[in-house]
């Protein structure tokens, strides 16, 4: 098969060659038809990820074709199709039996605990409890971003945000965990104002559903810019980037009794909070991580019914060569939409 694999961190990404891999007993292999390129590759590639080992084959945002099937799978045969929760869990620990597998204690994250879908296949562990099967009518262009980036944005938004219609939400960093968000949140009722530093990211915010867009490096204080558009400031508010000045603005921009969502990662250690406006408005500030495989359903619902298009995201599609060669090129000024990487055969 082909792979692209990089064999020091921050080191080039080629495109190889390489043995196919075999199902493990309780696990698939995929063959890989969509796999999107999103900034914690970015930040695994760079050395950030201490569960990486080299050489490695980065990607966890896929969607595919089961050509393989382990003996000990029950639910899942060759010629299904699944998109793949970026978080498999144990089925085990007291997190996974609580339900909640998206912070299982002992979880294993394909393209980071091991080889993922920058590759023509990959083989994927504890299938049972984490593969999500795609309806028909969903491309597998579109389904690659269900492993990650959508899933993430709709557990931030609905469960953990707790979005209501008709409540602000303010979005920091329109990424593609941002713009996701930003589509989520208006699907829901919520009225959605934009952030970014960029004008692609905050054009394409409006085009899928934020009512305001603000340029952070046009506004001097984009707490109190925030706190004008939504007359006191913001229900709800995501930093989708992760970054110190997305945590000041996102604490700053909500109203009494707020409540702040942590999504992005912060590569660059802790970040002041300013406890003192947290205790005197009461508000309230959650992490959020992945998205459970049972909880897929309401998301694939906004999707069959039109009200999330994750297609709409989707700006470059490319071959492997070509992914493998933005994925050194990303930084934090991010993609302005989703790239997909769909053609993995240089023939």
């Amino acid at each position: 098969m082909n792979a692209a694999v990089y064999s020091a961190f921050r080191g080039p990404i080629t495109v190889q060659t390489l043995p196919d891999p075999e199902p493990p007993p309780d696990g698939v292999v995929l063959g890989v038809r969509a796999n999107g390129i999103c900034r914690s590759d970015w930040h695994g590639w760079m050395g950030h990820d201490p569960d990486i080992a080299l050489p490695h084959v980065p990607g966890h945002e896929m969607a595919g074709v089961i050509e393989a099937v382990g003996r000990d799978v029950t639910r899942w045969s060759v010629g299904d199709r699944v998109a793949v929760p970026f978080i498999a869990g144990c089925s085990r620990c007291p997190q996974c039996l609580a339900g909640h597998p998206q912070v299982c204690d002992d979880q294993f994250q394909p393209g980071f605990h091991g080889w993922g879908g920058f590759a023509q296949r990959v083989a994927l562990h504890r299938a049972d409890a984490t593969l999500v099967a795609l309806p028909a009518s969903l491309d597998f262009v579109a389904a690659a971003s269900l492993g990650c980036r959508f899933a993430t944005s709709f557990r931030a938004v609905t469960q953990q945000g707790r979005v209501q219609a008709g409540e602000w939400v303010s979005v920091h960093g329109c990424g593609g965990v941002g713009l996701a968000a930003v589509q989520i949140a208006r699907a829901v009722g919520a009225r959605v104002v934009a952030v970014d530093v960029a004008p692609s990211p905050l054009s394409m915010a409006r085009k899928v559903g934020a009512e305001h867009a603000l340029d952070a490096g046009q506004v001097g204080d984009v707490a109190g810019a925030i706190a004008d558009l939504t007359d006191g400031g913001v229900h709800v508010a995501i930093d989708a980037l992760g970054h110190s000045d997305c945590v000041r603005d996102g604490i700053g921009a909500l109203r009494t009794r707020g409540r702040f969502v942590q999504v992005g990662l912060l590569p660059d250690g802790p970040v002041p909070v300013p406890l003192d406006r947290v205790i005197a408005r009461e508000l309230v500030i959650v992490g959020s991580h992945g998205l459970a495989a049972h909880d897929y359903g309401r998301l694939l619902d906004l999707v069959a019914s039109g009200a999330v298009d994750p297609a709409a995201l989707v700006t470059r599609r490319l071959t492997l060569e070509q992914g493998a060669a933005l994925l050194c090129e990303l930084d934090g000024a991010g993609l302005g939409g989703m790239a997909v990487i769909d053609r993995f055969s240089s023939i």
